[in-house]
């Protein structure tokens, strides 16, 4: 025991592991978990018009159909489902129904972005419900995503997400906790201030009124000379923010979405979010919107942009803890830390699913190389354009068909599909 507490007393400092970088960002994760604590879904009996437009390009008509039938369980006005030309089966389903609330367009995809204009100006009502094809809703949330609308300022309202099926897959499970961090931790903060950096597009709702005047920025979004094909969503929204709207959460709005069920198609996606944040937010810092936004806004942006130094960081503590002085005592030291401070943070979404804390480890690991080489990649090839993990030869996304939810394996379309559609 005397030789343990002599070791404590030599290399103390490794039990705060923390040094400016690690205190900055445990500081702004404790205010934004505060802020997000003190947040209130709106409440209220306001109801309007509803147009839902929905871009599917190669989706699964299995998981196209079940997602159809919850957005029509909800009454919305009009459903509108922008096909791409060689969408076969799936316009024959649709079509097929008798439904007078579904118009079903056909039209050659260049990218989801010109999917989501054909079905914006098709749309005739007073809020516009965006939602990814593969995406589900909960019962509610067409009442609930209109609610903060009776405010004239808001623009833009998100939903609160997570995984459909996350028990499916490990690496859908891992995705549910991260994303479950995003929708507890700092969405509910930035949207507080209304100011979400970005609404996600697989269920998100807007004012028409505000769309239509910056349709054409969001088709024809243009980064150092490239033709941005993905992130139409964090583009939306800073260009709803720019319009002097709000854009707020609605946590009571409850959206489950298809994610990849293979580590290869995880990792694609991680990627192509990442490089459309950099493109987003770097957008918005060069054009001044982000200056005019809320300073919890702001400083998670930065936080984004910035991440892989601060993972750095705290990698480097980990690993000179192991390579000097202490060595492997140091290094369990770290890594204990490391793992702890991952638990901390993860207390919302361990509160909601306690079983998930032996995964932590894993999910540990995982942030960690999404933080570090992957962002690190993503912003060295920021500008390299595509969606990765959706491609002509296959339905639905990479590992995200509706056999994946059992199997990992995606379905292949006919060879006569078109092989040059955007991946």
């Amino acid at each position: 025991m005397s030789d343990l507490l002599s070791v404590i007393a030599r290399d103390w400092q490794l039990l705060v592991p923390l040094g400016v970088v690690g205190a900055l960002s445990w500081s702004i994760w404790l205010i934004r978990k505060v802020l997000s604590s003190r947040y209130r879904p709106t409440v209220n009996d306001y109801r309007t018009t509803t147009s839902v437009v929905v871009p599917s390009f190669r989706e699964d008509p299995n998981v196209l159909e079940r997602c159809l039938d919850t957005w029509l369980a909800q009454d919305p006005t009009e459903v509108i489902v922008v096909l791409d030309v060689e969408d076969h089966e799936a316009f024959r389903r649709l079509t097929a129904r008798d439904e007078p609330r579904l118009t079903v367009l056909s039209f050659a995809h260049e990218g989801k972005r010109s999917a989501l204009g054909v079905g914006i100006r098709e749309a005739k009502y007073d809020v516009l419900v965006l939602c990814d094809s593969d995406t589900n809703w909960r019962p509610g949330l067409l009442d609930a995503v209109q609610m903060p609308f009776v405010d004239p300022a808001v623009g833009a309202v998100g939903t609160r997400q997570n995984v459909h099926l996350p028990m499916s897959s490990i690496w859908r499970r891992v995705a549910d906790w991260i994303i479950d961090l995003r929708y507890l931790d700092y969405v509910p903060a930035t949207g507080r201030a209304g100011a979400v950096v970005c609404v996600s597009g697989r269920t998100a709702a807007y004012r028409r009124s505000a769309v239509l005047p910056v349709l054409e920025n969001l088709e024809h979004e243009f980064f150092l000379g490239r033709r941005c094909v993905a992130g139409d969503d964090g583009r939306l929204t800073w260009l709803v923010l720019a319009s002097g709207y709000k854009t707020v959460h609605q946590d009571t709005a409850r959206a489950m979405s298809m994610f990849p069920g293979t580590f290869r198609a995880f990792c694609k996606q991680r990627v192509r979010w990442s490089r459309n944040s950099y493109r987003c937010y770097l957008t918005a810092a060069w054009k001044g919107w982000l200056w005019h936004v809320p300073l919890v806004s702001q400083i998670t942006v930065l936080q984004i942009l910035f991440t892989p130094v601060t993972m750095f960081a705290a990698v480097y503590y980990v690993l000179t803890a192991g390579i000097t002085g202490p060595g492997w005592w140091g290094l369990g030291l770290a890594m204990t830390w490391l793992f702890v401070g991952r638990a901390i943070r993860s207390i919302s979404h361990l509160r909601r699913r306690p079983a998930d804390l032996l995964i932590l480890p894993l999910v540990t690991l995982v942030i960690v190389m999404v933080a570090l080489p992957i962002k690190t990649y993503a912003f060295v090839t920021m500008n390299k354009q595509g969606w990765l993990t959706r491609r002509a030869d296959l339905f639905g996304g990479e590992g995200q068909d509706e056999a994946s939810l059992t199997t990992s394996a995606p379905a292949a379309v006919p060879a006569a599909a078109d092989a040059t559609a955007p991946a």
